[in-house]
């Protein structure tokens, strides 16, 4: 009888594995079909957030070209910027919903190239060919992105979320992250240390905390939206907390570096410091690259590097623009040049000072500016034995 019931049991299970290999390629293509889904809500969204930036850009150059008394939000350019520009926040929101965070966040480099090239058509940048390099290079980065991004896509379930939230990789890396945070926050307070790598760093890893809980907002929602209610879950209004805590804390440190550095060297460097620590927390919060082989890897990588090069490339050769200097030049005043008409300088010429009052800027001159002592003067009236009392008049010379 074991013998004759052998082959039934080998019949049974034939169909059993053949219908386990057919599940596996659909569930493939659903994924990339997410992947897709997501690259393109995130470029759609990060497009109609550079055109809406551009267009607030072009309404205020327009203002201040013009004797128009209004205030630049009683424009309608203005507020069809302002429309374009929650329209995208909102397609890049939902981005994270469908596809993995270690796929979206380089995608911001879409944005650059995007505001690059408005500016060339609209507002009239110019542009020198090895520009056009740069954003080739930033185009090819992006490619790379999407054709070899992760491909690993789980639910957003409070349960998952919630798993993911008390692994042990995951507070290993808030632990690091919490560590770096605090001493880099104590060296830019406490030490002065403003250089443009604290701030960004600080700004960072606050943004790495956003994308996460920005990824478990929109999935839950999303998952919510289809049948499967998630609104329920504390984890959900934990994250929402977190997401617009951590996004308000990033704004302020972006706000502070702005005032001290070239917007286009935030964009490069922010870049790049953003999307490397946003990648890792992804990697370690959602697991986003388990399963995916080394080739996948190391293409994703490249392009990632590739992206990083093209928007520096593009950032790069942005001029930053000169102050207004608040002093009055005195040669350019008639009149005020000589007094008395006997030849006695007020100020010397103004060629390249740099505040009021100033000689010349030039440290390649030996010469030293020092107080000349005139001889003394002593006038007799017809007295010999008694002499007018001796005087010194000073005046700022070269010292020969």
């Amino acid at each position: 009888m074991e013998g004759g019931n052998s082959p039934n049991l080998q019949l049974q299970q034939l169909p059993l594995a053949t219908a386990a290999v057919s599940v596996q390629p659909h569930t493939d293509s659903f994924s990339y079909k997410e992947n897709l889904i997501g690259a393109l809500l995130a470029i759609f969204g990060h497009l109609v957030i550079s055109i809406a930036l551009n267009l607030q850009k072009y309404s205020h150059i327009r203002l201040a070209g013009s004797k128009d008394p209004r205030a630049y939000f009683k424009t309608k350019t203005w507020w069809c910027g302002l429309f374009l520009l929650v329209l995208g926040e909102l397609g890049v929101f939902s981005s994270y919903a469908f596809a993995p965070l270690s796929l979206i966040v380089p995608l911001s480099a879409v944005s650059v190239i995007a505001s690059a090239i408005i500016g060339i058509i609209f507002i009239k940048e110019k542009w020198k060919p090895k520009d056009f390099l740069s954003c080739g290079l930033a185009i090819v980065g992006t490619y790379l992105l999407i054709t070899f991004g992760p491909n690993s896509h789980e639910k957003m379930t409070g349960e998952n979320i919630t798993r993911h939230l008390v692994s042990w990789p995951f507070l290993l890396y808030m632990l690091v992250e919490i560590v770096m945070f605090c001493l880099l926050l104590y060296f830019y307070k406490e030490k002065n240390a403003n250089y443009i790598v604290v701030i960004l760093l600080l700004v960072a890893l606050l943004g790495s905390m956003t994308v996460v809980t920005v990824k478990a907002v929109a999935g839950m929602i999303v998952v919510s939206i289809q049948g499967n209610l998630q609104l329920d879950y504390p984890i959900f209004y934990i994250m929402l907390v977190c997401m617009i805590a951590t996004a308000i804390f990033q704004a302020t440190f972006l706000a502070q570096a702005s005032q001290l550095y070239d917007s286009s060297q935030i964009a490069s460097i922010g870049y790049i410091l953003s999307t490397t620590v946003a990648i890792t927390a992804g990697a370690t919060f959602y697991l986003d690259f388990t399963g995916e082989d080394v080739l996948h890897i190391c293409m994703f990588a490249l392009g990632c590097l590739i992206a990083f090069l093209g928007v520096f490339l593009i950032t790069r050769n942005r001029k930053k623009s000169v102050p207004f200097e608040p002093y009055i030049s005195m040669d350019a005043m008639p009149g005020m040049q000589n007094m008395h008409d006997k030849g006695i300088a007020v100020q010397p010429d103004l060629k390249a000072s740099f505040s009021y009052g100033a000689l010349e800027n030039n440290d390649n001159m030996p010469e030293i500016y020092t107080p000349a002592t005139l001889p003394i003067v002593q006038e007799q009236h017809g007295s010999k034995g008694v002499s007018a009392p001796p005087y010194r008049v000073l005046e700022h010379g070269k010292k020969e």
